[in-house]
Parts: C-alpha cells; structure tokens; sequence
C-alpha cells in the first residue's frame, strides 16, 4: 500500500514539515555530490551504536558523538529510501504540525527519531552499520496522527498481482496495517545480529513515543471522538 493523499485540511501552512522535507532533500543532494566520499561521509554523520557506546571504532568523527543521534535523522541511504519518507511526512505531518503548532512540532519530531535511534541501540547494541534515514522521527509522526485522526480518510494506492487501484482507507486501518508490518518484520529479523536494511524497531520506538507523546504537545482542547 502506497499512501497518495488524505482527507484532512490543515488550517495553518506547514512550515515545519516543508523546512524538515527541504532540508533532508538538500542534504541528499549534497551526500550523492561527493562521489566516492559519500560511504566516508555516512559513516562521519550516521549513528553507528558501537561507536556511540564507546566500545571502540574507527573512523571516529571529529565532533561529539552525540550530534549524530540527530544528523542521521536528515541522511538517507537511497532516493526511493528519501522519496518514501518524504511522502509520509509530507500527507501525515502537516496536520499534526497544524494541532501542536511549528515549534511544538519540531521538538516532537526530535524527540521521536531520538526514541527512535535509542532503541534501535538498545537492540542492536554491538551494530557497526550506521543508522540514517527520517523514518524514526516519521514514525512519531504517524503514531499522532493515529491518536488525533483515526477517522481521517487516507487515498492509497493498493496493487495485488493484477489488481491496481486507489482506495480511501481510514488512518486507523492504514496507519494499524502499517504498525502491524513493523512489528512482524521486526521479530522476523531479531537475531540476526548486526542486520541491515530497514531498522524495524527504530519504526516501532519512534511509533509509540508519538502515540504516548502526543496529547502533550496539542495546542487545542482535545478529545477522542
């Protein structure tokens, strides 16, 4: 299932989520202009547990290594890894910066992809692959909306073999499908050590810091309908 839009009008313009997509946009075009310098320069910005854990690698970065915890949340491995993120923040992250307002928002969106990176860490401790990507922080994002907009209408683009078409599906049922996926891949890959590709459990952390985060950082008197 592939998200294309959804039936929830903001009423404030999203100057966070814009300013978030423009920079991760322009940080990938920087990263692909280095060339051969771009695994050099993942592996200076990207939060790699090991190193972060103080058991020893190397290259060290010449800056704290703390900074990497949210320099990772603006890097991407890919441009469909980019594409894909942008699009779910960009149809799921407006209208949760339209409830907290810009500010509010912003440090929402920290402090999910940095529950995010920490549990990633937490279960893939020893791990010398470096961690990139906005999806931690993404996931936060969906976990609001989930709580704020169940009922919101989702447009997606469903394809099954021959079967190709667009629906509206409920946030509940999307954002749960989607939820459900995470976790299923998540205990399909436990224990294979280091690993790589997608970082489940970053997705799942990041999912429940937004659902336990969010009636905190509303702006608006709220109430579950």
């Amino acid at each position: 299932m592939l998200p294309i839009k959804d039936e929830n009008p903001t009423r404030t313009f999203p100057l966070i989520t814009l300013s978030i997509i423009t920079t991760n946009i322009l940080v990938y075009i920087y990263q692909i202009g280095l060339g051969p310098q771009e695994v050099r320069f993942i592996h200076e910005w990207g939060l790699v547990p090991v190193r972060l854990l103080g058991k020893g690698y190397s290259p060290r970065p010449s800056h704290p290594e703390l900074f990497n915890v949210f320099s990772s949340m603006f890097m991407h491995g890919g441009v469909m890894h980019l594409f894909g993120n942008m699009l779910y923040l960009w149809i799921f992250g407006n209208n949760v910066e339209d409830m907290m307002g810009h500010l509010r928002f912003l440090l929402f969106y920290l402090i999910s992809g940095l529950v995010a990176a920490m549990v990633h860490i937490l279960v893939a401790p020893n791990s010398r692959i470096p961690l990139v990507g906005a999806s931690g922080a993404i996931s936060g994002v969906l976990g609001a909306y989930f709580v704020l907009f169940p009922a919101a209408r989702i447009y997606t683009l469903v394809f099954f073999f021959y079967f190709i078409r667009v629906i509206r599906i409920p946030a509940l049922f999307f954002i749960g499908i989607w939820i459900l996926s995470q976790v299923a891949n998540s205990v399909i890959t436990l224990g294979y050590g280091e690993g790589g590709g997608v970082a489940w459990f970053a997705h799942i952390g990041g999912f429940i810091a937004g659902v336990l985060l969010v009636r905190r950082f509303v702006r608006y008197r709220w109430r579950w309908r």
